[in-house]
């Protein structure tokens, strides 16, 4: 492997002190790797994307937009 690509980002409803993972998987290239979780902690995402020879690429964070947010994303 080696080439593959793990997308993640920042949630956009987390509050300071919160206990939840703040990272969400967005997408996932030429590994064959399942998430079965919805939200991963960013230490995690690093040492799955390690352990099937995968880089991590962190999106930046677009414009908040309430009206076009997805209800499963907290």
């Amino acid at each position: 492997m080696g080439s593959g690509k793990i997308f993640i980002r920042e949630r956009r409803k987390v509050k300071d002190g919160e206990k939840k993972p703040r990272f969400a998987i967005v997408a996932v290239t030429d590994v064959d790797v399942k998430f079965k979780i919805k939200h991963i902690r960013k230490m995690e995402v690093e040492q799955i994307a390690d352990a099937v020879g995968a880089e991590v690429v962190y999106l930046e964070a677009g414009k908040h937009n309430d009206d076009l947010d997805d209800e499963d994303d907290d």
